[in-house]
């Protein structure tokens, strides 16, 4: 059964005695963490391949089996995109093929899509089918060689611990491949497997359409766009969804619309990298007259935007901005269908720490409710059905990496109907003679400029990362205590998730979940700025978030810039210390 290639590419370097390589490969398995597993695909314990879907598959399996018990009647569903590695025969499909092998040899039922879906509908399929857990065979956004598996809960949003430890032990314990894990030709023909391709389509083209509120507007739009599907899933799903609310097709980038798991026109397949990414699609809306581009990443989760500027100029709006704009399209169109003024107090929005406070503006003038949530949309979307549950609307979620929950079917980020529900609003925007780059500065006018500024440093020394945040809880030597001001910046707030302090609390506890694996510490200024440090969790940088919330009618954005940018500077020479500690900038 295993397969030959992975074989012939391990033997060509015992061959050429290729230790480095080997030890790559086997040395040590990877992590199953609260992001499934991401790595590249390949031979070894440390790589994507049949043996590692079978191990990963077959643990995920027995813990769902300890966790519900009806796991047999509910049943699972399983979702893949076009990513394919031919040296060693890897696919996203395959993958998921044997990963549906492994769940029917254990009789439990499995929903496996036909054919590659966004990422969405595996959480959404889990909502309305109500089964108890989802796997989508993606790695977004990641260089091509990559693939991973991402599990959702049956609350239809992605684990969080406890659920990654208990996993990761039953994958240890499950190892040895059962005997009908292989075999992907019964399990493709066995009563339990069922496509829900058809069904969750109509389903979920339906659901978003409780978000389009200007069909007339649609229908007439001159507005012309132009979408980049990035050699990912996207084009079939949002000319699909521009047709459910009733606008005109988007123009599509031509070379990048079909999947291809190769990527050819770019270098790294991530719209959060922005012009790189979008030079086609700017010369596509150049030759077609159109004003906006939107742009999904290759498994359509994430949106980018960009719009063209009086000057003939291209901008490109930051995760940040979108979600102001979102944020703000959606709380206009939720208080046109709801006039009750009581009705706003049951009303949600979420974003991540790292994310720009703009929504919480916009809830303090309207009235609205904001929680933040640590980083990642796992957090919002079980923060957002734990909210549902006690009957309260979650009209909202965003993190400043372009991800976007506009519609509460999908408890994750979901760049499809983020597609549509944008177009909407530029159409809207378009009958009153504005932009989205006008738009943005109204919303920042009304509710208070926010401006941000986010970067990192590479830092390779586990040893160098751990004394920098040390030094910062036991300021000027003084143990367990924060600086209080930084350069002429006045420190107002400590609030660090590593070891749960939070000076904003009565208690000085923290309300988030802490954890001491990972360093993240949060300083509010009094004059609005606010700055988070972090460690990230999958690349050797430290990163930083900086942000300046500005009062209303405090409208003078050069001299706000200016005052960012100090504040930023005094942030890397008093608390970075990037000499001292050898930290390599971002390279720009």
């Amino acid at each position: 059964h295993p397969n030959p290639k992975t074989v012939s590419l391990v033997q060509r370097m015992v061959k050429e005695g290729a230790v480095e390589e080997l030890q790559k490969c086997f040395s040590s398995r990877m992590e199953f963490g609260t992001a499934g597993l991401r790595a590249a695909m390949g031979p070894g314990i440390s790589c994507m391949n049949d043996l590692t879907i079978i191990q990963t598959t077959q643990g995920f399996c027995r813990y769902l089996e300890e966790c519900f018990g009806n796991l047999k009647e509910r049943g699972v569903v399983i979702g893949y995109d076009a990513r394919a590695h031919p040296d060693s025969g890897g696919s996203s499909k395959h993958f998921a093929s044997l990963a549906a092998a492994v769940f029917i040899s254990h009789g439990i039922p499995v929903h496996l899509f036909s054919d590659i879906t966004p990422t969405p509908f595996v959480p959404f399929t889990v909502s309305h089918l109500g089964l108890c857990a989802g796997v989508m065979v993606t790695a977004s956004h990641n260089p091509k060689q990559d693939n991973g598996y991402k599990v959702y809960w049956d609350n239809g949003a992605q684990i969080v611990s406890p659920h990654d430890k208990g996993i990761s032990k039953a994958i240890e314990k499950n190892l040895e491949p059962w005997p009908e894990s292989w075999n992907t030709e019964e399990a493709l023909k066995s009563p339990l497997l069922k496509d829900p391709y058809q069904d969750i389509h109509t389903q979920y083209f339906t659901a978003i359409q409780k978000h389009c509120h200007h069909r007339e507007i649609n229908k007439s739009s001159e507005v012309k766009i132009v979408h980049t599907s990035v050699h990912g899933v996207g084009h079939t799903f949002v000319q699909t969804a521009f047709k459910a609310f009733d606008l005109h097709p988007p123009y599509a980038v031509e070379e990048q619309k079909d999947p291809d798991p190769e990527f050819p026109t770019v270098k790294y397949p991530n719209p959060e990298e922005g012009e790189g990414v979008l030079t086609l699609s700017f010369a596509l809306a150049e030759r077609e007259g159109a004003s906006v581009v939107l742009a999904n990443d290759p498994d359509a989760d994430r949106l980018a935007i960009a719009e063209k500027q009086k000057s003939g100029q291209w901008r490109v709006f930051s995760g940040n901005e979108l979600g102001a704009l979102l944020g703000w399209w959606m709380f206009h169109c939720w208080k046109q269908e709801n006039p009750d003024a009581a009705a706003v107090k049951n009303l949600y929005m979420l974003s991540s720490t790292v994310s720009s406070k703009i929504l919480r503006a916009i809830a303090l003038k309207e009235g609205f409710h904001f929680e933040e949530t640590l980083t990642g949309f796992k957090w919002m979307g079980n923060r957002a059905r734990d909210l549902m549950n006690q009957g309260k609307t979650v009209l909202f979620a965003f993190e400043e990496a372009i991800g976007y929950m506009c519609s509460p079917s999908v408890l994750d980020k979901d760049g499809v109907s983020a597609a549509a529900i944008a177009a909407e609003m530029t159409s809207y925007l378009a009958t009153k003679k504005t932009s989205l780059s006008q738009q943005l500065t109204a919303i920042y006018e009304e509710y208070g400029y926010h401006i941000t500024k986010n970067s990192y440093f590479i830092c390779h020394d586990q040893d160098v990362i751990r004394k920098l945040f040390d030094r910062l809880r036991n300021y000027g030597d003084q143990k367990g205590s924060y600086p209080t001001k930084c350069g002429d910046f006045s420190v107002s707030a400590v609030r660090d998730l590593t070891t749960g302090y939070d000076s904003n609390q009565p208690d000085n506890k923290a309300v988030l979940p802490t954890s001491a694996s990972s360093q993240m510490i949060t300083f509010s200024f009094s004059n609005g700025g606010v700055a988070t440090m972090r460690t990230s969790g999958t690349e050797p940088k430290i990163k930083y978030y900086t942000e300046l919330c500005a009062a209303p009618g405090n409208s003078d954005v050069a001299q706000l810039n200016k005052e960012l940018d100090a504040l930023v500077d005094a942030i890397i020479e008093t608390f970075f210390e990037p000499q001292k500690n050898k930290l390599q900038p971002k390279l720009e």
